[in-house]
């Protein structure tokens, strides 16, 4: 059983709650989005670049972990648009920003994945190993704490009070 909506101190029905959060999420993938693409196809035509062939075993593997991550980013994110366009007019918008939250969280996690893959990439290909790992492991730490940490304790926070 789906656990109760938290109230957002707002005069609104549950029908236009979520018409208000539908809304929200779809304007916060318009910004996510982009980049995603951005990210795919920059991933997309470097295999094509004469340099790839000097690429090690290590930086190969990286890369094909990066294009999937961004592939699967991609469907994701775009998910919740198609599936509004499905379930248009059926009266389950409730469920619809539910799921859409789930798939939006699935889909930023792996465009946090994919864009610490392609710094790891680029910094092992450039500058080598030892400036990857300090790169990769700041920006992972970064993103853990900016997109994870400090909004779940935030989140546990107002659960409490």
């Amino acid at each position: 059983m789906a656990e109760p909506a938290p109230t957002s101190g707002r005069d609104e029905s549950p029908e236009e709650r979520a018409d208000r959060n539908l809304t929200e999420l779809l304007g916060e993938l318009r910004v996510a989005l982009p980049g995603v693409q951005v990210l795919f196809a920059f991933l997309l035509i470097v295999p094509f670049n004469d340099r790839f062939s000097d690429a090690t075993a290590f930086q190969r593997d990286l890369y094909l972990g990066t294009l999937i991550c961004t592939a699967f980013a991609s469907a994701l994110l775009i998910a919740p648009s198609m599936n509004h366009r499905l379930e248009f007019q059926h009266g389950d918008k409730q469920h619809l920003v539910a799921v859409s939250n789930r798939l939006t969280i699935a889909g930023l996690t792996l465009v946090a994945f994919a864009m610490t893959g392609v710094v790891a990439l680029l910094t092992d290909f450039v500058f080598g190993t030892a400036t990857m790992v300090v790169t990769t492991t700041a920006l992972a730490l970064a993103f853990a704490l900016l997109w994870y940490v400090l909004p779940l304790r935030r989140r546990r926070s107002l659960s409490r009070g």
